[in-house]
């Protein structure tokens, strides 16, 4: 796809982070863009920043929308198709995400569970519902979003990431069996698979809001003890540090995540469509997935290994959408 002037796409997630950067560029490439998202001051943002930047006649729509349930991803595929007046698709971004449910043995269920439901369900069924559109038409793309953590199922020691790395692998995988399929049955319609390593977005803090977590201010002592046991695996001496600087510190954690990333969330999107123009169907984001990404096919055996040998030595967080 050499160009994105006067095709259409659609964007999950398109409310914060890399969503709102692909609407934003796309859109600034003369592309009309459909984004959802479950945050909608943050669609609202998004389509004043897309709309001063987008050249005559390209049109912005957002929906709400969250991906984990089919009912709404139905009903925002028929609110894009009456909205654009149309019955195919150029592109279609499945980003949207979350973070959440690290450790299947103490996490809690139900939010290990919505954790998975957000980044394979959304993944699935927004595929379900908008890859007959692009195949419809003449020239289609189909763009996952799954994570170094679709190929490394960890942060690295004591740190376990099972929700989250199961659903990207998945991810990944759909995406790769998709290949074969759609060359046999929708030759015009390309899949690609994104892996991000840490990108700066606000995952961290729309994590927890989706997952209905209670704001740093408001925990319990009880509450910030999983945190602070969490924060002593990783070598950080917070046993003797006092409750209100442990909310402190986890109001922070967002702000930390963000900040510190090596790439923006708005370098994070141009290499995605940069990738796309390029015809890829495995786009790596950021040095960081580059390098973990040869390191796991280097050695696959010492992946989980803490000896101080194995993966276990590069300490990152990864990107999530």
């Amino acid at each position: 796809m050499e160009s994105f002037a006067g095709k259409l796409a659609v964007v999950t997630g398109g409310g914060s982070g890399m969503g709102r950067e692909l609407v934003l560029q796309l859109a600034a490439a003369g592309c009309s863009v459909a984004t959802c998202d479950v945050s909608p001051p943050g669609l609202a943002e998004t389509a004043s920043l897309a709309g001063a930047s987008a050249p005559s006649g390209t049109r912005i729509t957002t929906h709400l929308c969250d991906v984990s349930h089919e009912r709404q991803v139905l009903a925002f595929r028929d609110e894009v198709v009456s909205q654009h007046a149309t019955d195919r698709l150029n592109l279609v971004f499945n980003n949207a995400g979350i973070g959440g449910g690290g450790s299947f043995m103490t996490d809690p269920r139900e939010a290990w569970e919505k954790t998975f439901a957000v980044d394979w369900w959304g993944v699935y069924y927004c595929t379900r519902a908008f890859l007959p559109l692009l195949v419809a038409g003449d020239d289609g793309y189909l763009v996952n979003t799954s994570s170094v953590n679709g190929f490394w199922a960890s942060l690295g020691p004591g740190m376990p990431h099972t929700a989250y790395s199961t659903a990207k692998f998945a991810v990944k995988g759909f995406s790769e069996a998709l290949i074969e399929d759609l060359r046999v049955n929708a030759p015009h319609v390309k899949v690609a698979v994104v892996m991000p390593g840490h990108i700066g977005t606000d995952i961290v803090n729309n994590s927890r809001r989706y997952l209905g977590l209670p704001e740093p201010d408001d925990m319990t002592d009880a509450e910030l003890e999983p945190i602070r046991a969490n924060l002593a695996r990783r070598g950080m001496p917070v046993a003797d540090v006092p409750a209100d600087q442990m909310r402190q510190m986890v109001k922070m954690m967002g702000d930390v995540f963000r900040n510190s990333a090596p790439l923006t969330a708005a370098d994070g999107a141009r290499i995605i469509l940069e990738g796309v123009k390029a015809g890829r169907w495995r786009i790596l984001v950021g040095e960081d997935a580059q390098q973990l990404d040869e390191r796991v096919r280097a050695d696959p055996e010492a992946a989980y290994d803490h000896s101080g040998v194995g993966l276990g030595t590069l300490r990152f967080e990864s990107e999530q959408g």
